[in-house]
Protein backbone atom coordinates (compact mmCIF):
# COMPACT_ATOMS: atom_id res chain seq x y z
CA UNK A 1 0.00 0.00 0.00
CA UNK A 2 1.63 3.55 -1.02
CA UNK A 3 1.95 5.62 2.18
CA UNK A 4 3.67 8.49 3.23
CA UNK A 5 4.02 9.46 6.44
CA UNK A 6 3.07 12.78 7.77
CA UNK A 7 6.32 14.41 9.07
CA UNK A 8 4.79 15.79 12.17
CA UNK A 9 3.41 12.29 13.52
CA UNK A 10 6.71 10.69 12.95
CA UNK A 11 7.34 11.90 16.48
CA UNK A 12 4.66 9.86 17.81
CA UNK A 13 5.10 6.37 19.38
CA UNK A 14 5.57 3.68 17.02
CA UNK A 15 4.96 5.93 13.59
CA UNK A 16 8.07 4.61 12.07
CA UNK A 17 6.71 0.87 12.87
CA UNK A 18 2.94 1.71 12.02
CA UNK A 19 4.05 3.14 8.86
CA UNK A 20 6.07 -0.41 7.61
CA UNK A 21 3.14 -2.28 8.46
CA UNK A 22 0.61 -0.38 6.40
CA UNK A 23 2.97 -0.17 3.67
CA UNK A 24 3.04 -4.29 3.70
CA UNK A 25 -0.89 -4.23 3.30
CA UNK A 26 -1.86 -4.67 -0.52
CA UNK A 27 -5.52 -4.33 -0.12
CA UNK A 28 -6.74 -7.53 -1.32
CA UNK A 29 -9.42 -7.61 0.92
CA UNK A 30 -8.86 -11.51 2.12
CA UNK A 31 -9.02 -10.29 5.51
CA UNK A 32 -12.97 -9.28 5.42
CA UNK A 33 -13.45 -12.80 4.81
CA UNK A 34 -12.70 -13.85 8.09
CA UNK A 35 -13.01 -10.72 10.13
CA UNK A 36 -16.04 -11.28 12.77
CA UNK A 37 -17.12 -7.60 12.58
CA UNK A 38 -17.40 -7.55 8.73
CA UNK A 39 -19.25 -10.62 8.85
CA UNK A 40 -22.01 -9.16 10.94
CA UNK A 41 -22.03 -5.88 9.40
CA UNK A 42 -20.99 -5.69 5.42
CA UNK A 43 -19.52 -2.34 6.17
CA UNK A 44 -15.62 -2.01 4.76
CA UNK A 45 -14.76 0.06 7.73
CA UNK A 46 -15.60 -2.72 10.17
CA UNK A 47 -13.26 -4.77 8.37
CA UNK A 48 -9.40 -4.66 9.00
CA UNK A 49 -9.19 -3.18 5.55
CA UNK A 50 -11.25 -0.28 6.41
CA UNK A 51 -9.47 -0.09 9.69
CA UNK A 52 -6.32 -0.06 8.23
CA UNK A 53 -6.98 2.91 5.96
CA UNK A 54 -8.69 4.76 8.64
CA UNK A 55 -5.07 4.49 10.78
CA UNK A 56 -3.34 5.24 6.79
CA UNK A 57 -5.39 8.65 7.24
CA UNK A 58 -4.57 9.47 10.04
CA UNK A 59 -0.87 9.50 10.09
CA UNK A 60 -0.45 10.65 6.44
CA UNK A 61 -2.83 13.71 7.15
CA UNK A 62 -3.66 13.72 10.96
CA UNK A 63 -7.18 12.82 9.55
CA UNK A 64 -9.41 11.37 12.86
CA UNK A 65 -12.65 11.45 14.06
CA UNK A 66 -15.02 9.84 16.72
CA UNK A 67 -16.03 7.79 13.96
CA UNK A 68 -12.47 6.43 13.21
CA UNK A 69 -12.42 5.72 17.08
CA UNK A 70 -15.32 3.98 17.09
CA UNK A 71 -14.46 2.04 14.25
CA UNK A 72 -10.82 1.01 15.64
CA UNK A 73 -13.17 0.21 19.09
CA UNK A 74 -15.13 -2.21 17.62
CA UNK A 75 -12.24 -4.73 16.40
CA UNK A 76 -11.51 -7.62 18.68
CA UNK A 77 -8.07 -8.25 17.95
CA UNK A 78 -8.86 -12.02 17.59
CA UNK A 79 -6.02 -11.41 14.77
CA UNK A 80 -7.87 -13.86 12.41
CA UNK A 81 -7.26 -11.43 9.77
CA UNK A 82 -2.94 -12.07 9.96
CA UNK A 83 -3.84 -15.85 10.08
CA UNK A 84 -5.98 -15.30 6.33
CA UNK A 85 -3.43 -12.31 5.13
CA UNK A 86 -1.17 -13.36 2.71
CA UNK A 87 0.98 -10.66 3.03
CA UNK A 88 1.90 -11.59 6.49
CA UNK A 89 0.18 -7.72 7.67
CA UNK A 90 1.21 -7.57 11.30
CA UNK A 91 -2.78 -6.39 11.84
CA UNK A 92 -2.79 -6.73 15.84
CA UNK A 93 0.47 -4.92 16.47
CA UNK A 94 -0.72 -2.35 14.51
CA UNK A 95 -3.87 -1.89 16.29
CA UNK A 96 -1.87 -1.89 19.59
CA UNK A 97 -0.08 1.15 18.14
CA UNK A 98 -2.51 3.23 17.00
CA UNK A 99 -5.84 2.88 18.86
CA UNK A 100 -4.67 4.12 22.19
CA UNK A 101 -3.66 7.28 20.39
CA UNK A 102 -6.60 8.07 18.57
CA UNK A 103 -8.47 7.38 22.24
CA UNK A 104 -6.55 9.92 23.47
CA UNK A 105 -6.83 12.81 20.88
CA UNK A 106 -10.45 11.74 20.54
CA UNK A 107 -11.08 11.16 23.57
CA UNK A 108 -13.85 8.52 25.98
CA UNK A 109 -16.86 9.52 26.94
CA UNK A 110 -17.81 9.60 31.28
CA UNK A 111 -18.72 5.99 30.97
CA UNK A 112 -16.43 4.78 28.59
CA UNK A 113 -13.70 6.10 30.79
CA UNK A 114 -15.22 4.55 33.98
CA UNK A 115 -15.50 0.91 32.60
CA UNK A 116 -12.15 1.19 31.56
CA UNK A 117 -10.84 2.52 34.87
CA UNK A 118 -12.94 -0.19 36.69
CA UNK A 119 -11.55 -2.76 34.59
CA UNK A 120 -7.74 -1.89 34.99
CA UNK A 121 -8.32 -1.12 38.47
CA UNK A 122 -10.32 -4.66 39.33
CA UNK A 123 -9.23 -8.16 37.10
CA UNK A 124 -5.56 -7.80 36.79
CA UNK A 125 -5.27 -7.74 40.71
CA UNK A 126 -6.43 -11.12 42.10
CA UNK A 127 -6.70 -9.65 45.65
CA UNK A 128 -9.47 -7.42 44.59
CA UNK A 129 -11.14 -9.77 42.56
CA UNK A 130 -11.89 -12.25 45.22
CA UNK A 131 -13.48 -9.30 47.15
CA UNK A 132 -15.69 -8.20 44.36
CA UNK A 133 -16.60 -11.91 43.35
CA UNK A 134 -17.42 -11.85 47.32
CA UNK A 135 -19.60 -9.12 46.93
CA UNK A 136 -21.12 -10.27 43.69
CA UNK A 137 -21.85 -13.83 44.97
CA UNK A 138 -23.71 -11.96 47.96
CA UNK A 139 -25.97 -10.13 45.39
CA UNK A 140 -25.87 -12.44 42.77
CA UNK A 141 -29.35 -12.38 42.31
CA UNK A 142 -29.72 -8.86 41.59
CA UNK A 143 -27.10 -9.16 39.29
CA UNK A 144 -27.65 -8.90 35.72
CA UNK A 145 -27.15 -12.94 34.13
CA UNK A 146 -23.53 -12.13 32.48
CA UNK A 147 -22.21 -10.69 35.85
CA UNK A 148 -24.24 -13.58 37.51
CA UNK A 149 -22.76 -16.36 35.25
CA UNK A 150 -19.43 -14.92 35.39
CA UNK A 151 -18.82 -16.36 39.10
CA UNK A 152 -20.56 -19.21 38.74
CA UNK A 153 -17.13 -21.81 38.80
CA UNK A 154 -15.32 -19.57 41.76
CA UNK A 155 -15.75 -22.13 44.30
CA UNK A 156 -12.49 -24.32 44.22
CA UNK A 157 -13.65 -28.11 44.24
CA UNK A 158 -11.47 -30.80 46.31
CA UNK A 159 -8.81 -31.89 44.48
CA UNK A 160 -6.11 -35.09 45.36
CA UNK A 161 -2.65 -34.43 46.49
CA UNK A 162 -0.28 -34.20 43.80
CA UNK A 163 3.24 -35.48 43.90
CA UNK A 164 6.70 -33.76 43.48
CA UNK A 165 8.95 -34.46 40.81
CA UNK A 166 12.55 -33.67 39.36
CA UNK A 167 11.10 -31.90 36.12
CA UNK A 168 9.74 -28.86 37.15
CA UNK A 169 7.20 -26.17 35.18
CA UNK A 170 6.40 -22.67 36.14
CA UNK A 171 2.55 -21.86 36.06
CA UNK A 172 1.58 -18.49 35.93
CA UNK A 173 -0.79 -17.60 38.55
CA UNK A 174 -2.67 -15.37 36.70
CA UNK A 175 -5.82 -13.05 37.83
CA UNK A 176 -9.56 -13.58 36.57
CA UNK A 177 -8.88 -17.31 36.12
CA UNK A 178 -7.53 -17.84 39.47
CA UNK A 179 -10.51 -16.32 41.35
CA UNK A 180 -13.54 -16.84 38.50
CA UNK A 181 -12.13 -20.72 38.25
CA UNK A 182 -9.37 -22.13 40.19
CA UNK A 183 -10.33 -25.73 39.22
CA UNK A 184 -8.34 -25.20 35.95
CA UNK A 185 -5.06 -24.83 37.67
CA UNK A 186 -5.82 -27.20 40.11
CA UNK A 187 -6.70 -30.10 36.74
CA UNK A 188 -3.61 -28.71 35.24
CA UNK A 189 -1.71 -29.94 38.28
CA UNK A 190 -3.41 -33.39 38.69
CA UNK A 191 -2.63 -33.79 34.77
CA UNK A 192 0.72 -32.73 34.86
CA UNK A 193 1.46 -34.91 37.92
CA UNK A 194 0.49 -38.22 36.09
CA UNK A 195 3.44 -37.38 33.09
CA UNK A 196 5.82 -36.71 36.39
CA UNK A 197 6.18 -32.85 36.26
CA UNK A 198 5.85 -30.89 39.11
CA UNK A 199 3.82 -26.72 38.62
CA UNK A 200 5.09 -24.71 40.26
CA UNK A 201 3.77 -21.23 41.38
CA UNK A 202 5.83 -18.12 42.76
CA UNK A 203 4.44 -15.82 44.56
CA UNK A 204 4.39 -12.39 42.75
CA UNK A 205 3.61 -13.87 39.22
CA UNK A 206 0.29 -13.10 38.82
CA UNK A 207 -1.61 -11.03 35.60
CA UNK A 208 0.44 -11.60 32.51
CA UNK A 209 -0.75 -7.72 31.59
CA UNK A 210 -2.79 -8.39 28.78
CA UNK A 211 -5.76 -6.80 30.42
CA UNK A 212 -4.31 -3.56 30.92
CA UNK A 213 -2.13 -3.32 27.63
CA UNK A 214 -4.91 -3.63 25.04
CA UNK A 215 -6.80 -1.16 27.39
CA UNK A 216 -4.23 1.09 26.47
CA UNK A 217 -2.05 0.83 29.67
CA UNK A 218 1.42 -0.16 28.74
CA UNK A 219 3.26 1.17 31.40
CA UNK A 220 1.26 -1.15 33.56
CA UNK A 221 1.65 -4.07 31.85
CA UNK A 222 5.34 -3.66 31.68
CA UNK A 223 5.16 -2.84 35.31
CA UNK A 224 2.96 -6.16 35.45
CA UNK A 225 5.69 -8.46 33.68
CA UNK A 226 8.86 -6.97 35.23
CA UNK A 227 7.02 -8.55 38.43
CA UNK A 228 6.91 -11.91 36.74
CA UNK A 229 10.54 -11.93 35.97
CA UNK A 230 11.68 -11.37 39.10
CA UNK A 231 9.27 -13.72 40.51
CA UNK A 232 10.29 -16.62 37.85
CA UNK A 233 14.26 -15.82 37.64
CA UNK A 234 15.45 -17.65 40.85
CA UNK A 235 13.21 -21.46 39.62
CA UNK A 236 14.82 -20.47 35.58
CA UNK A 237 18.15 -20.30 37.26
CA UNK A 238 18.05 -23.66 38.93
CA UNK A 239 15.66 -25.44 36.50
CA UNK A 240 12.80 -24.89 35.59
CA UNK A 241 11.96 -26.24 32.12
CA UNK A 242 9.39 -24.07 30.93
CA UNK A 243 6.70 -21.29 31.81
CA UNK A 244 3.13 -22.01 31.05
CA UNK A 245 -0.25 -20.43 31.40
CA UNK A 246 -3.64 -22.54 31.56
CA UNK A 247 -5.43 -19.52 29.97
CA UNK A 248 -4.25 -19.19 25.85
CA UNK A 249 -4.60 -15.23 26.23
CA UNK A 250 -2.22 -15.17 29.12
CA UNK A 251 0.37 -17.24 27.12
CA UNK A 252 -0.24 -15.08 23.52
CA UNK A 253 0.79 -12.10 26.23
CA UNK A 254 4.05 -14.09 27.99
CA UNK A 255 5.52 -14.60 24.62
CA UNK A 256 5.81 -11.04 23.63
CA UNK A 257 7.68 -10.19 26.58
CA UNK A 258 10.74 -9.76 24.56
CA UNK A 259 9.45 -6.79 22.46
CA UNK A 260 7.33 -5.36 25.28
CA UNK A 261 10.81 -4.54 27.62
CA UNK A 262 13.13 -4.29 24.63
CA UNK A 263 14.13 -1.05 25.93
CA UNK A 264 14.13 -1.65 29.29
CA UNK A 265 18.09 -2.58 30.34
CA UNK A 266 17.88 -4.55 32.94
CA UNK A 267 14.84 -6.90 31.67
CA UNK A 268 15.52 -7.22 27.94
CA UNK A 269 17.91 -10.71 28.13
CA UNK A 270 15.92 -11.64 31.08
CA UNK A 271 12.73 -11.27 29.09
CA UNK A 272 13.89 -12.88 25.89
CA UNK A 273 14.91 -16.21 27.83
CA UNK A 274 11.53 -16.66 29.41
CA UNK A 275 10.16 -15.70 26.43
CA UNK A 276 11.79 -18.39 24.68
CA UNK A 277 10.65 -20.90 27.39
CA UNK A 278 6.89 -19.96 27.30
CA UNK A 279 4.90 -23.19 26.40
CA UNK A 280 1.27 -23.75 25.84
CA UNK A 281 0.40 -27.01 27.93
CA UNK A 282 -0.87 -28.66 24.74
CA UNK A 283 3.10 -28.50 23.92
CA UNK A 284 4.33 -30.44 26.59
CA UNK A 285 1.14 -32.99 26.83
CA UNK A 286 0.68 -35.87 24.20
CA UNK A 287 -2.04 -38.60 23.96
CA UNK A 288 0.80 -41.17 24.43
CA UNK A 289 2.10 -40.16 27.78
CA UNK A 290 -1.66 -39.95 29.20
CA UNK A 291 -3.15 -42.98 27.87
CA UNK A 292 -2.29 -45.56 30.75
CA UNK A 293 -3.98 -42.59 33.20
CA UNK A 294 -7.26 -41.55 31.28
CA UNK A 295 -10.38 -43.41 31.04
CA UNK A 296 -12.78 -42.19 28.37
CA UNK A 297 -16.44 -42.44 28.17
CA UNK A 298 -18.81 -41.84 26.22
CA UNK A 299 -19.15 -37.95 26.36
CA UNK A 300 -18.96 -36.04 22.68
CA UNK A 301 -17.01 -32.97 22.29
CA UNK A 302 -17.66 -30.08 20.25
CA UNK A 303 -14.06 -27.69 20.89
CA UNK A 304 -13.93 -23.66 20.69
CA UNK A 305 -10.60 -23.51 20.14
CA UNK A 306 -9.88 -19.52 21.35
CA UNK A 307 -8.69 -17.20 18.73
CA UNK A 308 -5.45 -16.87 21.20
CA UNK A 309 -4.81 -20.49 20.69
CA UNK A 310 -5.29 -20.44 16.76
CA UNK A 311 -4.20 -16.70 15.74
CA UNK A 312 -1.65 -16.33 18.62
CA UNK A 313 0.26 -19.45 19.27
CA UNK A 314 -0.90 -21.01 16.35
CA UNK A 315 -1.72 -24.32 17.92
CA UNK A 316 -5.59 -24.76 16.00
CA UNK A 317 -6.36 -28.70 16.31
CA UNK A 318 -4.59 -29.55 18.84
CA UNK A 319 -7.09 -30.15 21.54
CA UNK A 320 -9.38 -31.88 18.67
CA UNK A 321 -6.30 -34.37 18.12
CA UNK A 322 -5.33 -34.70 21.54
CA UNK A 323 -8.67 -35.91 22.55
CA UNK A 324 -9.55 -38.04 19.28
CA UNK A 325 -5.77 -39.84 19.74
CA UNK A 326 -7.71 -40.68 23.76
CA UNK A 327 -10.21 -42.00 22.31
CA UNK A 328 -12.81 -39.57 22.66
CA UNK A 329 -15.73 -38.48 19.93
CA UNK A 330 -15.03 -35.01 18.67
CA UNK A 331 -17.59 -33.25 16.60
CA UNK A 332 -16.53 -30.53 14.01
CA UNK A 333 -18.40 -27.23 14.16
CA UNK A 334 -18.46 -25.19 11.11
CA UNK A 335 -16.85 -21.29 11.20
CA UNK A 336 -14.08 -23.19 13.58
CA UNK A 337 -11.99 -19.93 12.94
CA UNK A 338 -14.41 -17.20 14.07
CA UNK A 339 -14.35 -15.15 17.46
CA UNK A 340 -16.93 -16.39 20.11
CA UNK A 341 -17.17 -12.79 21.23
CA UNK A 342 -15.36 -12.68 24.54
CA UNK A 343 -12.12 -11.23 22.97
CA UNK A 344 -10.62 -10.36 26.81
CA UNK A 345 -12.84 -7.09 27.84
CA UNK A 346 -14.54 -6.61 24.42
CA UNK A 347 -17.88 -8.83 25.86
CA UNK A 348 -18.08 -6.78 28.77
CA UNK A 349 -17.19 -2.78 26.79
CA UNK A 350 -19.30 -4.13 23.57
CA UNK A 351 -22.04 -6.96 24.88
CA UNK A 352 -24.55 -6.84 21.79
CA UNK A 353 -21.60 -7.21 19.62
CA UNK A 354 -20.41 -10.18 21.80
CA UNK A 355 -24.11 -12.01 22.56
CA UNK A 356 -24.62 -12.20 18.62
CA UNK A 357 -21.24 -13.58 18.23
CA UNK A 358 -21.92 -16.08 20.83
CA UNK A 359 -25.10 -16.81 19.54
CA UNK A 360 -23.53 -17.45 16.24
CA UNK A 361 -20.71 -19.80 17.75
CA UNK A 362 -22.92 -21.90 20.09
CA UNK A 363 -25.37 -22.49 17.11
CA UNK A 364 -22.31 -24.28 15.26
CA UNK A 365 -20.94 -25.23 18.47
CA UNK A 366 -24.51 -27.61 19.31
CA UNK A 367 -25.48 -28.68 15.78
CA UNK A 368 -23.98 -31.78 16.23
CA UNK A 369 -25.38 -32.84 19.61
CA UNK A 370 -22.31 -32.31 22.08
CA UNK A 371 -22.28 -33.79 25.64
CA UNK A 372 -20.00 -31.20 25.70
CA UNK A 373 -18.18 -28.11 25.07
CA UNK A 374 -14.20 -27.40 25.51
CA UNK A 375 -12.33 -24.62 25.40
CA UNK A 376 -8.63 -23.10 26.34
CA UNK A 377 -9.26 -20.12 27.71
CA UNK A 378 -11.86 -18.55 30.70
CA UNK A 379 -12.88 -15.54 29.06
CA UNK A 380 -14.02 -18.34 26.29
CA UNK A 381 -15.34 -20.23 28.44
CA UNK A 382 -17.30 -18.17 30.85
CA UNK A 383 -18.55 -15.99 27.94
CA UNK A 384 -20.14 -19.35 26.57
CA UNK A 385 -21.21 -20.68 29.11
CA UNK A 386 -23.85 -17.60 29.92
CA UNK A 387 -26.02 -19.06 27.41
CA UNK A 388 -24.41 -22.91 26.68
CA UNK A 389 -27.00 -25.63 27.13
CA UNK A 390 -24.58 -28.35 27.73
CA UNK A 391 -21.57 -27.75 30.51
CA UNK A 392 -18.65 -25.70 29.31
CA UNK A 393 -14.96 -26.60 30.27
CA UNK A 394 -11.50 -25.70 29.93
CA UNK A 395 -9.72 -29.11 27.97
CA UNK A 396 -7.74 -29.37 31.07
CA UNK A 397 -10.70 -29.64 33.64
CA UNK A 398 -12.17 -32.39 31.36
CA UNK A 399 -8.93 -34.39 31.13
CA UNK A 400 -8.59 -33.85 34.57
CA UNK A 401 -12.15 -35.40 35.35
CA UNK A 402 -10.92 -38.78 33.40
CA UNK A 403 -8.10 -39.55 35.19
CA UNK A 404 -8.00 -43.12 36.22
Amino acid sequence: MRFILNEQMRARPGADEAAAIIRSCVHCGFCNATCPTYQLTGDELEGPRGRIYLMKSWLEAGAVSATTQAHLDQCLLCRNCETTCPSGVRYGRLLEIVRPQIDDLVGLSGWQRLQRVVLRAIIPYPRRWRIAARVACRLRWFLPRRIKAMVAHATLRPQPAVGVHPRRVLLLGGCAQVVLNPNIDAAAARVFDCVGITLVRCPGADCCGALPYHLGDESAAVRMAKANIDAWWPQVMTGAEAVIATSSGCGVQLRDYARLLAQEPAYAARAETIQNLVRDPLELLNAEQLRPHVRTDGRRLAVQTPCTLQHGLHLVGRIEQMFTDLGWQVVSAAESHLCCGSAGAHSLLHPATATTLRTRKLAHLMAADPTHIVTANIGCQLHLAQAASVPVQHWLELLASALR
